[in-house]
């Protein structure tokens, strides 16, 4: 790896930071939005749905042109869409046209996402691909908690506007920083082959300080019938069975996730804890995810991923069983909240990792927005039937109990894969292969 690889994983991790933040910006200003405009609980719960809406959407039906059109025009064109919506949301005159601003922003952040991933899995050299995924996918949880401190401070200051113009500020800066570090991917050069390719790609190898190339390396032969384009190449015989696994996977864990994430503090509150107790294990869970996709990563450079996350997502289960139940002190529920933390951002982080390596170049953007995507529809899904179990009845710890087991089958879906560990395999179908067989 050198250091222009490091560093497109770098502005991988800015990306990514700006889920972090738009996540978070509607929870921070919900209560101030709500008595700006005298909203009902049904109308506050539309507005922090309408973004997880837009994100599903940018994940399913613009991340696929990024196979299509490259990964840099699509992740500019995303900021781009992600950064107006945030600037609208400032100046948004109803609850509607928040609503709609919100869904806009979502859908820039959806085709972020996918594409970030993407190019930090094919810039990366097989052994570090998965440490180098998981280290841009900590983005979210410093956007997160950085831009969430931020924003509290914002909110009382200068009201809940100033928090979506921050946002929307932020996201076109990172804007102008992608115009200038963001390379095009090389996987996508080889496969596609656009207009002026051999240029294109003789520059990146420059940055490489690796030779030049006197003409492209020959194409791959295609055998049998036409494939079918856009999403239904998920489903060709060879991508079937593991783009059902990615996105039952995907599924289970967003919904886990997005339970832990969303109702911890609000929980622990009802369990017994002070308000302020509450959010700090949320904080807490948000600075667990920096150092727990790092570990994954680590890990994934010498064992097989999927084995690895699976793991992670069988501890993950057995530590929700103990959080609301823990009858110690008060640092050892914080402690429970950090490791929680740890293991529960580990598992999203992993399962961006797994996606890039089960899809070929032409359709890795696609293969990843659709999972995303679908791992969003469960994210949207998670506190609905949260909330629904908690009217009939349910107790906290009956309900970490019950999402944790969204773990366990996510465990043994994950562990179903069929990835070789790193050690064991020294090429792969990629870029970087390619250019070094030639």
């Amino acid at each position: 790896m050198t250091g222009f690889q490091w560093a497109v994983v770098g502005v991988c991790m800015a990306l990514n930071m700006i889920d972090g933040f738009d996540v978070m910006v509607m929870a921070f200003t919900a209560s101030a939005v709500s008595a700006h405009w005298h909203l009902s609980g049904s109308e506050l719960g539309f507005l922090l749905s309408a973004g997880l809406f837009g994100m599903a959407g940018g994940s399913l039906l613009l991340a696929p042109w990024a196979d299509k059109l490259g990964r840099r025009p699509l992740v500019l064109a995303c900021l781009l869409i992600a950064g107006l919506g945030m600037l609208a949301s400032a100046w948004s005159q109803t609850a509607m046209q928040l609503a709609a601003s919100r869904v806009v922003t979502g859908l820039g952040v959806g085709g972020i996402l996918a594409c970030s991933n993407v190019i930090a899995s094919e810039y990366a050299s097989l052994r570090w691909r998965s440490l180098a995924v998981t280290l841009q996918s900590t983005g979210y949880a410093l956007g997160a908690t950085i831009g969430g401190s931020i924003a509290v401070w914002l909110l009382a200051h200068h009201g809940w506007r100033s928090v979506f113009l921050f946002g929307g500020l932020c996201t076109l800066a990172v804007f102008v920083i992608a115009c200038l570090a963001l390379p095009e991917s090389l996987d996508f050069l080889l496969a596609r082959r656009p207009k002026k390719a051999l240029e294109k790609l003789n520059a990146l190898l420059g940055r490489l300080g690796l030779p030049e190339l006197s003409g492209l390396p020959a194409p791959v032969a295609r055998v049998g019938a036409a494939k079918p384009r856009g999403p239904l190449q998920l489903f060709s015989p060879g991508l079937r069975r593991p783009t059902m696994l990615v996105w039952l996977s995907f599924f289970a864990v967003m919904f886990g996730f997005y339970f832990v994430m969303s109702w911890t503090p609000k929980l622990l509150a009802a369990s017994g804890l002070s308000a302020e107790q509450g959010v700090t294990c949320g904080v807490l869970l948000s600075l667990g995810g920096i150092l727990g996709a790092t570990l994954l990563g680590l890990l994934a450079a010498r064992f097989a991923i999927h084995r690895v996350l699976a793991v992670f997502m069988l501890v993950t289960a057995a530590l929700l069983c103990f959080l609301v139940g823990s009858s110690g002190a008060l640092w050892v529920l914080y402690a429970l909240a950090f490791l929680i933390g740890i293991f529960v951002n580990a598992c999203v982080a992993g399962l961006y990792a797994i996606a890039p390596v089960v899809y070929g170049s032409d359709v890795r953007a696609t293969g990843m927005g659709w999972g995303i995507g679908v791992g969003r529809i469960g994210a949207i899904v998670s506190p609905l039937a949260a909330g629904s179990l908690l009217d009939a009845a349910w107790s906290p710890n009956q309900l970490y109990v019950g999402y944790g087991l969204a773990f366990v089958f996510a465990a043994v879906i994950v562990s179903l894969h069929r990835i070789a560990s790193p050690s064991a395999s020294r090429t792969g179908k990629d870029g970087m292969a390619a250019l070094a067989a030639h």
